[in-house]
This record gives structure tokens, sequence and C-alpha cells, in this order.
């Protein structure tokens, strides 16, 4: 018999064989297609504790307005009102940021609550001295920092579930400390006079502080989406070298204490601006790690216990990604912010000029991977190297060289 006849049908043609065949696989997508469309909308899929969650962030917004909105000028009250479909939204697509949300929210009440308009309460109610004034809810962040890279590398070597799982259980405690630790420095600024009080993300100490967070975060939905723990031990490496430069900082020059902002600073553009700017620089550090890891892997060390190549490179990828968009926008309110503060967009400050340097890194690399394919080898060294770029922009410059950003110096 021929290897042409259908054994299903001998009678039937290859030519008709194939015509039905496409037609199967025609009704096939159909199907699929139409099951699509008959899937619930998004909003159909959201549960009852999804609603209570968006009806929490409107009570808590609304909290806020009525007990703190004489402090706020419009441009706060309209990021408070956007934040509340932001953060919802979040919250919906990321359950595990909820706790998150409610923990430092309650813990950041209780310690407003502890200090009754008075900043001295700090060393005198226990759960302020210990616990909950900002800086020392930034310390146990920074232990907690520690001892998470710790059990995520003892979880890594030893092929431990409950050493990974662990370390990442305490890095979500560092992270809703840290963020307690933010709000209620806030707070103090205000108990200080109201002419100081301003959003704790002004010197170094502070956005050492929100980068750690920021870092930290992403990664925690990166191993979410991703299952996998094996990313967290390189990561962490330079969340704790972060954390240790805080503390060094912190020691040698009392930077922990609140200061009021130099007139630079005393503008709403900066509450938008350094948010995004860290968001772009906590990613990029986190693509940079996760480059060593996807080297490491390449050259067979430690291959058994990291992710494939292609998870490492997608992770690697989208964190970029995230991060070039976040620090474009940034880019744009730095200069709009330039504009109101110094009468121009640009100058060729040396932050500015370093500003570009990184963006245009970081833009030819995403060019190289949309339109010539880069992967592998090449896109990891670059992602490694574009992490020293961005630590002379966000360091190097205050260490080195002067200009109109000097505010932040060491």
């Amino acid at each position: 018999m021929s290897s042409n006849v259908n054994h299903a049908n001998p009678g039937l043609s290859p030519s008709r064989a194939s015509t039905n065949a496409a037609n199967v696989a025609n009704a096939t997508m159909a199907m699929d297609a139409s099951e699509a469309y008959l899937e619930p909308s998004f909003l159909r899929r959201l549960g009852w504790l999804d609603w209570a969650f968006a009806l929490l962030l409107v009570v808590g917004a609304g909290f806020a307005l009525t007990r703190y909105g004489a402090w706020m000028n419009v441009y706060d009250k309209a990021v408070l009102v956007a934040a509340v479909p932001t953060f919802a939204l979040l919250g919906w697509h990321w359950k595990p940021v909820r706790p998150l949300m409610v923990g430092m929210a309650v813990l950041a009440l209780f310690a407003i609550q502890l200090y009754q308009g008075n900043l001295a309460r700090a060393e005198q109610a226990f759960f302020l001295k210990y616990f909950l004034s900002s800086q020392s809810a930034i310390l146990w962040m920074s232990a907690l920092v520690f001892l998470s890279t710790l059990f995520y590398w003892i979880g890594f070597t030893a092929r431990s579930d409950t050493g990974s799982s662990l370390g990442s259980k305490l890095l979500w405690a560092a992270v809703v400390l840290g963020f307690t630790g933010l709000l209620v420095r806030w707070y103090e600024s205000y108990l200080l006079g109201a002419d100081i009080g301003h959003i704790p993300i002004s010197n170094l100490y502070e956005v050492f502080v929100l980068f750690t967070l920021i870092t930290s975060l992403f990664y925690l939905y990166y191993e979410s989406h991703y299952a996998t723990r094996a990313m967290g031990p390189f990561v962490m490496l330079v969340v704790s070298a972060a954390v240790g430069f805080l503390l060094w900082y912190t020691v040698s020059r009392n930077a922990q204490e609140i200061q009021p902002l130099v007139p630079a600073l005393q503008s709403w553009w900066m509450k938008i601006h350094v948010p995004a700017n860290f968001i772009g620089y906590g990613t990029f550090a986190l693509a940079a790690m996760v480059s060593v890891a996807y080297l490491l892997k390449e050259r067979g060390i430690l291959s058994e216990r990291l992710p494939s190549l292609e998870l490492l490179d997608d992770v690697m990828y989208k964190a970029i990604a995230v991060g070039f968009a976040f620090f474009t926008i940034a880019t744009i309110l730095g200069a709009l912010w330039a504009a109101e503060a110094w009468g121009g967009y640009w100058s060729w400050d040396p932050k500015e000029t370093w500003a570009l340097i990184v963006w245009l890194n970081y833009a030819a690399w995403l060019h190289m991977r949309l339109m010539k394919g880069l992967r592998g080898t090449v896109a990891s060294w670059w992602a490694l190297v574009g992490l020293l770029v961005t630590t002379f922009a966000f360091l190097g410059v205050n260490m080195f060289l002067s200009g109109l950003h000097s505010y932040g110096e060491l």
C-alpha cells in the first residue's frame, strides 16, 4: 500500500485528507476563540476579597485626606487619589502585595498613635524605641535583609527548599518594616515642624532605603511569577551591598537625622521624579545580578541549581524593559523640574549627563534585543557593565563630581 493512503479512510485522497485536517484545525481555532470570548471579563473574575481590598484602599485614602489633608497641596491629593486604582490593580494582579500594604499601613498608624504628637516619645515608648520609630524599623529592615541573603545562599548551596523559603519570608518582613520606616519618617519630619516635613526621598540615606525596597519588591515579584527562588542569592548580593552602604553612611555621617529640604528640592516634582528614577535603578541592578547567574550557568557552574537560561534571559529582559520605561519617565520629569527650578530643561550638569549615558546604554541594549535578537553572553555582560554605569550615575557623580545636583554628596 502506498504511504500516501490515509489509514483511517483508505478511500480518501491525500488532497482531501489535508483539506479535512485544515478544516479540523480551523474548527479547533474557532472553538478556542469562542471559549476565550465566552470567558468572563477580568472584572467579573474578581471575588469579594478583591473588591474588599479595593474598598479598603478607598477608605484608607479617605482617612488620609481627612486626617492629613491640611498638609497636602493639590498635587499630593491628586497623587493620593490616583494611587487608589493603581494599587487596587496591583493587588488584583499580584495578591501577595495585599498583606504588604495592609501590614505597613497598620504598623505605621500604630507608630503614629504611639507618638501622640511628641517626637520625644521615640525614646520613651517601648515599641517606638525598639521597633517602629523610623530609625528602628529601618535597622530591622537592614538586619532582615542580611539574614534573608544568608538563608537564600544556604538554601541554594544545600539545595534546601526550607532555607530558600525562609530567605523569602525574611525578605518580605524586611520590605514591610522598610516601608513602615519610610512612612513613619515622613510623619516624624512633620513633628519637627510643618515647614520641615517632606516625603522621605530627599537624600542618600532615604534613597538607599528606597533602592533596597524597590529592588527587593521587584525580585519578590519575579520569584513569585516564575516560581523559583534560585535567583534570590544573586539578587540579594546587590541588595545587601546597598544596605551595607546605608549602615556605613548612617554611622559615618549621622545620616539618619531628618534635615530640612534645600530650596532646590522644595518641589512636588521630587515626589514623582525620584520614585520613577529608583524603579529604574532597582530593576537595572536586578537584571545585572540575574545576568551573573546566566553567565555562571552558561559556563556549567552551579548549572543544576539555577533556572534555565531561557528563564534567566527573560527575567533580565523584562527587568531592563521595566527599568528603561520608568527611567525614561524620570528623565522627562527631571527635565520639567529643571525648567521650573533653573529655567532650562537641560544644562549638561554631571548628573544629567550621566543620566543620559545610562539611558543611551539601555536604549541600545533594548534596540539590539528587539531588532537584532541580542541574547546570551553578550546581553548578559552588557547588563552587568550597565550596572557599573548606573552605579556611577547614582553614586559616583555624588562622590567625584559637583554640579547643580550636589545636594546629595557624600
